[in-house]
């Protein structure tokens, strides 16, 4: 599909090109404001593109301060979760209650379903990783934890060493792949980001190694029975000789539930059909019948609230077709 492109350049007056990069940031991210913007001291310029339900977007300006408040929730039901890697410069994220700042290689995540500011000091330039909810894989509660954190290395723990750096350059590496291999990008950057963000999630009372490893068992084999429509909290239980309540237990160490962590691997799964090359072969209905959703309007109402959008339309969307009207993809001018 077509990407965004918008260069503030192409406007004549300070009050045109301040509207026309707000229309070019709520089509590519959400509805925003810009409270402030000096247009004259450093153009601004944004690139995005959708691959594999995961848009990449590189973003460059001068002093500027953005806000979502709840008149632009109110307007937008978009509710993706951004991750943004700062290249140069600095950026301040303010959201729940926290304040982190951005300088170059730092990555955090922010949330477009709550109220957020990004205040630009001077100039910046930054990749911005756009993901609908399900492919983060935390719950509400847990999300609302992690926003407007830096998602730093630890020297003590190799694996939350790792991790950000991973998914930084995975993002880096996806800002200039070339198309053929920009999709299998795009998707692991999605993942590397969520690992990355469910580790610094978990980085509070660690979890005694025994009970790691039983949670990780029981996620492998829920990845093999995600189509089985039977699969409840209390199967789940009694395949592992466990109690329901041990089993919330487990989940809970790291910001999820066993129902929100099972739905969401179904929707991803579900996502990845749709925007698949074999897409048109399937129904809709088929789809969801293959990952364990037995009710059409169930399946359709879960991936609306997790994507944003109907499974019809996010097909389209992976077929190219009905781009601009999804993704926001129209040249801005």
């Amino acid at each position: 599909m077509a990407p965004t492109a918008f260069s503030s350049a192409a406007y004549a007056s300070d009050e045109d090109r301040a509207r026309a990069w707000r229309r070019a940031l709520a089509r590519a991210f959400a509805e925003v404001e810009l409270t402030a913007w000096d247009a004259g001291s450093f153009p601004a310029f944004l690139t995005a593109e959708w691959n594999g339900g995961v848009q990449i977007a590189t973003e460059e300006s001068g002093p500027a301060t953005i806000v979502r408040g709840a008149r632009g929730i109110a307007a937008d039901p978009r509710r993706p979760v951004l991750a943004r890697l700062q290249v140069e410069g600095e950026t301040v994220l303010i959201q729940d209650g926290r304040t982190a700042v951005l300088r170059r290689g730092s990555l955090a995540l922010y949330d477009a379903g709550r109220p957020f500011k990004l205040v630009h000091p001077g100039r910046q330039r930054a990749h911005i990783v756009t993901m609908p909810r399900a492919l983060v894989r935390l719950d509400e509660s847990a999300l609302g934890r992690v926003t407007a954190t830096l998602i730093a290395a630890d020297d003590h723990d190799d694996a939350a060493a790792a991790l950000p750096r991973l998914a930084a350059g995975l993002i880096e590496e996806l800002a200039v792949a070339k198309p053929a291999v920009r999709e299998h990008f795009a998707r692991a950057a999605a993942d590397v980001v969520g690992c990355a963000v469910a580790h610094h999630v978990s980085r509070g009372p660690v979890a005694p190694g025994p009970r790691q490893a039983l949670l990780e068992r029981i996620k492998a084999d829920l990845e093999d029975r995600l189509a089985d429509p039977g699969l409840t909290p209390q199967a789940i239980a009694d395949q592992h000789h466990i109690s329901v309540r041990y089993l919330q237990v487990l989940f809970q160490q790291q910001g999820l539930t066993v129902n929100g962590w099972v739905r969401a691997r179904r929707l991803e799964g579900a996502s990845l059909d749709l925007a698949g090359p074999d897409a048109h072969r399937r129904s809709v209905a088929a789809v969801a019948a293959r990952w364990g959703f037995t009710n059409s309007s169930h399946f359709s109402r879960a991936f609306r609230e997790a994507f944003g959008m109907s499974p019809m339309q996010w097909r389209r969307l992976g077929s190219g077709s009905a781009a601009q009207q999804l993704s926001g993809s129209a040249v801005v001018r």
